[in-house]
């Protein structure tokens, strides 16, 4: 699962960061009520929760945790709706955007509804590469649509609604069969399959970079998940072996032509965003993901990031009264 107790070998190099600086301070918003909206499995596995409740609460924010599929909890009591770790929802797509649509018409959600339902199904990566952002080479098929698989390299193969690698595998070119076994597996349960070039650059590590309040605040190197071929990982994959990165110049100008494109075709971001970048083979990094609705945000491996995260938090709340 993805779970924030996992370790980070070197947190140094983000704090001296000039653009990890911190936000300007918002005015305190005391009784202001605050939801991070979780599931059964991000109760259980997101350790960040209970300090993000406490640091709000520092801040005289009446703050608490509730998951989204909970029928009793009153949403249009809150003031804010924060999504946080609703982790589940990949197999449970359509209740899940009918929340976010019934949340969003109540109160004020982060993500909007309208990002969420975009975001949700990983086609959006089609739409930054229409936006000229660059991107892992992707081919989706729906199903019923004909099997195409690249004729070179491994590749590998996801559903595009899917989160911590769940329900993907990587395949050799001797297992082409296999990988077209897959994609009629998906196809049979309604899931449209994602296909792509299996990126051997990703040996040097997938940077994250995280943006809070709509700057930059802190950037982790992820080691691969996919080392194995062949085999379908059916449950989500922890982010094995974080290092703290400093993104270079390229890194940083790709995340936010990316962030960008996403503002152009949903309309809006959020309060915070996750860039998975990696290298292609000729060096320049292309974006694998592009996380707007729950990702892990590894706040406690940098120095002060959940206190990014609440000030960007108080900043949305002061700015709907």
């Amino acid at each position: 699962m993805d779970s924030n107790a996992e370790t980070v070998r070197d947190n140094t190099g983000t704090a001296d960061d000039p653009q990890a600086r911190p936000l300007p301070a918002a005015a305190p918003q005391v009784g202001a009520r605050v939801a991070l909206a979780t599931d059964a499995s991000g109760i259980a596995h997101d350790g960040e929760l209970p300090l993000l409740v406490a640091a709000l609460r520092a801040r005289g924010v009446d703050a608490t945790t509730a998951s989204w599929d909970d029928a009793g909890f009153d949403w249009a009591a809150q003031d804010l709706v924060v999504i946080r770790s609703t982790w589940e929802y990949t197999g449970r797509l359509p209740e899940f955007l009918a929340w976010a649509d019934r949340v969003d018409a109540v109160t004020s959600l982060h993500s909007p509804a309208r990002v969420v339902r975009w975001n949700s199904d990983k086609r959006y990566l089609a739409e930054l590469a229409a936006l000229a952002v660059p991107t892992v080479p992707t081919r989706f098929i729906a199903p019923g649509e004909d099997i195409a698989l690249p004729e070179h390299g491994d590749i590998v193969v996801k559903p595009s609604v899917s989160a911590g690698a769940r329900n993907s595998a990587r395949y050799t070119p001797t297992q082409r069969d296999a990988a077209e076994a897959h994609v009629r597996l998906l196809q049979a349960a309604g899931e449209t399959a994602m296909v792509q070039p299996y990126m051997d650059r990703i040996a040097d590590g997938e940077r994250a970079l995280v943006y809070l309040g709509g700057r930059f605040s802190h950037a982790l190197r992820k080691g691969p998940v996919l080392t194995d071929t062949g085999r379908i990982d059916n449950e989500r994959t922890p982010h094995p072996d974080l290092t703290a990165h400093v993104p270079d110049e390229a890194e940083r100008d790709l995340a936010a032509a990316a962030l960008a494109a996403a503002a152009t075709a949903v309309g809006a971001v959020g309060v915070y965003a996750r860039v998975d970048l990696v290298r292609g083979a000729d060096g320049a990094p292309v974006v694998m993901e592009l996380e707007l609705i729950e990702p892990n945000l590894f706040l406690t491996a940098s120095p002060g990031g959940v206190d990014r995260f609440v000030e960007a938090v108080a900043r949305l709340v002061a700015d709907n009264p």
